[in-house]
């Protein structure tokens, strides 16, 4: 990696061991980044918070354990279908593609095309993207359990990890992006981000995508409210970040989880209802916020899609798609795609 691309791209060298190394912004550059985004986007009329600053530490280990929730179909079902391709991925890549992950995990997925990876090669290449600390954290743990792997972390929004990914080398990458995290873009932002992602590639990459389907409003609606109160959990946490690194001072007792399933626009939607009228400061966004009883603030949408929707999306993007797998009950998506030459 040449020291121009590092200074340009704003971003620090950290060599933790022999297997391990990772990339990351200025430390004052993230909390202004943070800052601002915060003070713009609770200073409109619909007031919002970008979901990717969920995932600080606590956060991040709160969707771990959504993840194993009885309510929470989606993850157990996308790890039957990879189960179920991890066979046939084998005849897609060879010995010279290394894995690069859009968020990061030690879970069963990462593994499950970890060992595809495995299998084929000596020595293996893992690129984990997030913006969350627990990259290093999680990718120490996966290096207990593969003794030939190599970690290149990038702690950054995924847009500024697959710029810095497109100038390392010339090495083929198989990109994954599970969970149906895709699902938290607007449809034009959506499309924004799979053009970044097909412009990061080169002939020869192939990419790999999770996309939750339309099903039952029961069952969406129970996997973002569960019993157990996680899901609100997590959601309330990205206040109590805030009050932690901004300097603010929310009462989380003030606001209540909630979350609804819009059929018209296939998506769920979550807030943080404000249950009295109130006014918060965040000092280090130089912002007073006043909120009225029942004010909502939108957190996240979760896009639900249909197999033909998927399909011509990735086709209008310039995606060729090598195949779709799907679970028994066509609750869930898991599409390879290649990029159009």
């Amino acid at each position: 990696m040449s020291n121009t691309i590092q200074k340009n791209l704003d971003h620090k060298k950290y060599v933790v061991s022999s297997k391990l190394q990772y990339f990351k912004p200025h430390a004052t550059k993230i909390e202004k980044t943070f800052a601002e985004e915060i003070s713009s986007s609770l200073n409109q009329d619909f007031k919002f918070i970008n979901p990717k600053f969920f995932y600080d530490k606590k956060g991040s280990d709160l969707f771990e354990k959504i993840c194993s929730l009885p309510e929470y179909y989606p993850t157990r079902t996308e790890i039957s279908i990879l189960r179920k391709l991890q066979p046939k991925l084998s005849s897609y890549i060879d010995e010279n593609f290394r894995l690069v992950e859009l968020g990061s995990g030690t879970s069963v997925k990462t593994r499950l095309i970890l060992d595809v990876l495995a299998k084929l090669q000596d020595t293996t290449e893992y690129f984990p993207i997030d913006i969350s600390e627990i990259l290093t954290e999680s990718s120490e743990e996966l290096l207990k359990n593969y003794d030939d792997l190599h970690v290149t972390g990038i702690i950054d929004t995924y847009e500024g990890g697959l710029e810095f990914l497109k100038h390392f080398d010339n090495k083929k990458n198989l990109i994954i992006f599970l969970g149906s995290s895709f699902g938290n873009f607007s449809p034009n932002d959506g499309f924004k981000f799979l053009k970044k992602i097909n412009s990061t590639m080169k002939p020869g990459d192939l990419f790999l995508i999770g996309l939750d389907l339309v099903k039952d409003k029961q069952i969406l609606e129970s996997a973002y409210d569960d019993s157990q109160g996680v899901t609100a959990e997590f959601n309330l946490n990205i206040l109590s970040r805030i009050n932690d690194e901004l300097d603010a001072d929310f009462n989380l007792q003030n606001f209540l989880h909630h979350a609804i399933y819009n059929k018209e626009k296939q998506r769920i939607e979550m807030y943080l209802k404000s249950l009295v009228n109130q006014s918060v400061v965040i000092s280090k966004s130089n912002l007073s916020l006043n909120l009225e009883k029942n004010e909502l603030i939108h957190t996240e949408h979760s896009h639900k899609y249909k197999l033909s929707q998927i399909h011509e999306l990735l086709d209008n993007v310039g995606f060729e798609i090598k195949h779709t797998w799907l679970d028994d009950n066509k609750h869930f998506s898991v599409t390879l795609v290649s990029k159009c030459v």
